[in-house]
């Protein structure tokens, strides 16, 4: 038998709510009140995800205000990520269900299913092979690092990831589309990093002519990490504890 793990399609969610739903997954799932899950969701609003690291400075607040951008704050690390129009993913799942231990060897593993998500929908995406460090912002975009899928010279998409004991939360963006004009305010690039930004990052409306549905990103997801993980998906939702243990995370991060 293959493992069953529990698979959360949520709509359009308010950013903090997110990152708390994330990390009351992967609390849970530490205490072993929670099933493995691949979670995709979405955003009510453009949204700022600050990494564990970064302060609320790494962002003008004034251009965040401009263009109705909300600013969150994750428990994972890396650089700051603006989310829009893009299908998000997050995994949560312990030693004792298959991941291997460390950062390195998981990102292996989770980034050959999201790379494989790529191909079924028609983008050759490969995992970085080496870091590149294209400036000093504050901007995920303008970093890769060998967590990243790439095409060809272009980053395509990032993930970021965090332990707790045995049990380890990655999540990770399917972008559609960029609007690099208002990233570039948001992360106060200058002309040469927002040049950077449109040069060397990949979207799905940019390489592909036919960009496809939000529905369909979903499911190849869904497919890819079921094929290449050797798991059998099962619809499900968030349990009364996890539902607690979000909203004690939001009323925490004030």
């Amino acid at each position: 038998m293959t493992p069953l793990w529990r698979l959360i399609v949520d709509g359009p969610v308010d950013g903090a709510l997110n990152m708390a739903l994330d990390r009351a997954a992967q609390l849970c799932r530490e205490d072993g009140s929670a099933p493995p899950t691949l979670r995709l969701y979405r955003w009510a609003r453009p949204t700022v995800t600050l990494g564990r690291f970064q302060t609320d400075d790494a962002v003008d607040s004034g251009a965040c205000a401009r263009h109705g951008v909300d600013v969150a704050h994750r428990s994972t690390g890396g650089r700051g990520v603006l989310h829009d129009d893009e299908v998000t993913y997050s995994v949560v799942a312990s030693v004792s269900d298959g991941m291997p231990r460390g950062v390195t060897a998981s990102y292996r593993l989770l980034s050959g299913a999201l790379a494989l998500a790529y191909r079924k929908l028609g983008i050759g995406a490969e995992l970085t092979h080496h870091d590149r460090v294209s400036a000093p912002s504050q901007a995920c975009y303008l970093a890769t690092t060998r967590a990243d899928l790439s095409l060809g010279a272009l980053k395509l998409s990032g993930s970021a990831q965090v332990w707790k004991g045995e049990t380890v939360l990655q999540h990770g963006s399917f972008t559609r589309s960029r609007d690099v004009a208002r990233e570039a305010e948001v992360f106060r690039l200058d002309a040469e990093e927002s040049r950077m930004l449109a040069q060397h990052t990949a979207t799905m409306s940019g390489v592909l002519d036919s960009v496809p549905s939000i529905t369909d990103i979903e499911a190849a997801v869904a497919e890819a990490f079921a094929e290449a993980l050797a798991i059998t998906l099962a619809p499900g939702d968030w349990s009364p504890s996890e539902a607690r243990l979000a909203a004690e995370l939001l009323r925490q991060a004030g």
